[in-house]
């Protein structure tokens, strides 16, 4: 139990990405379910504050958690409640949108704050990708709120997300599709995103590695 604990501490971003799979394989299993979601949801939501705090706690994240983090954990309960009332659904990505990216743009931060790559920073890179994929999951529900019809038929949350998850890593699988212009927008910026995050990632690690390189020729 030590062991896993000090393991735990060591590699915040593990387990924030850890978390992350769960809640995707398990949400199938807790559709049916209200408290079932609520508290995959809050359980969520608090890997994320516990992670970033673990690697990168400053008074900017403070603020983030004070005026999305503690309303976003609110909404998702609320939203689990009543996933079809629409003003729910606006107010709870109004909160977990900005919430969301903050948590990225801390966690690709924390991977860059250094010249050496540690493993919960390769962690971290994980984690960063699958949060920006939630966050684009909770616009996309705004967006059919406010543009009925958006993706076809109205779609559930987990759909959503599914949707965000094959427009990100841009591997074109998903069946569910943006209809109207304003999500065609809302899906191009995130297409946008998924090849920017990429490239940056990518070239990180590359300009590390032969950084490293001239280091042992010297």
């Amino acid at each position: 139990m030590t062991n896993v604990i000090r393991a735990m501490r060591d590699h915040p971003s593990a387990v924030l990405l850890l978390g992350q799979v769960v809640a995707i394989l398990a949400y199938p299993f807790l559709d049916g379910s209200t408290a079932g979601r609520a508290g995959l949801g809050v359980l969520q939501l608090l890997l994320l504050l516990a992670a970033v705090a673990a690697v990168r706690l400053t008074p900017a994240f403070s603020w983030a958690a004070c005026l999305f983090g503690g309303p976003a954990t609110i909404f998702a309960v609320w939203e689990s409640v009543a996933p079809n009332e629409g003003w729910v659904v606006l107010t709870s990505a109004f909160f977990h949108v900005p919430f969301y990216l903050f948590v990225s743009y801390a966690m690709i931060r924390y991977l860059f704050h250094d010249d050496v790559v540690t493993r919960d920073e390769l962690f971290a890179t994980g984690a960063a990708f699958t949060v920006v994929a939630w966050a684009f999951a909770y616009l996309y529900a705004a967006v059919q709120v406010i543009w009925p019809g958006s993706f076809g038929d109205h779609r559930q949350w987990f759909d959503l997300l599914y949707l965000s998850f094959t427009t990100l890593t841009s591997v074109g699988l998903s069946d569910i599709v943006p209809v109207l212009p304003h999500a065609r927008s809302v899906v191009m910026i995130e297409q946008v995103a998924g090849v920017f995050y990429v490239a940056l990632v990518v070239a990180r690690l590359v300009g590390l590695a032969a950084a490293r390189a001239r280091r042992s020729e010297v």
